[in-house]
């Protein structure tokens, strides 16, 4: 039976699912550079990556995580207060693809449009907020 509801909760979801799983590129690189019993040993997160574009996809994780908590708390608020409009959806997709895309443009180092893709989803947080506040 699918569940009904809002796009904001919807879109959340799916970022939380992309955070979620932007661990696994790095990861599985470092167990071939260290094999498994080698990349699970490492109890402090210290192995360094000899892949450069494994250590831009372990920031790209962090900033992805670092933003959801922001991301987060605004979609849930607006789904919860019934605050949503074309806007608030709109800005939760475009967020999705942002983040999605910030990724991709970190883990291959292109930093002005990594750049411009964090913008971008900044811009969509601030829509959320900017709509609870009443300033929308």
């Amino acid at each position: 039976m699918p569940v009904q509801t809002s796009p904001e909760l919807f879109w959340l979801t799916l970022v939380a699912l992309l955070t979620a799983l932007l661990w696994v590129p790095y990861i599985l690189q470092l167990i071939m550079q260290m094999g498994v019993m080698g990349a699970l040993m490492d109890a402090q997160g210290e192995h360094p990556h000899k892949a450069q574009w494994a250590l831009r996809a372990k920031r790209a994780h962090y900033n992805a995580v670092e933003n959801l908590v922001v991301f987060a708390p605004l979609a849930l608020a607006v789904h919860a207060l019934g605050a949503g409009t074309a806007a608030t959806a709109l800005a939760a997709a475009v967020y999705f693809w942002a983040r999605l895309a910030h990724y991709g443009f970190h883990l291959f180092a292109l930093p002005v449009v990594r750049t411009l893709a964090f913008l971008v989803g900044w811009g969509c947080q601030l829509v959320l907020a900017f709509t609870l506040l009443g300033w929308m």
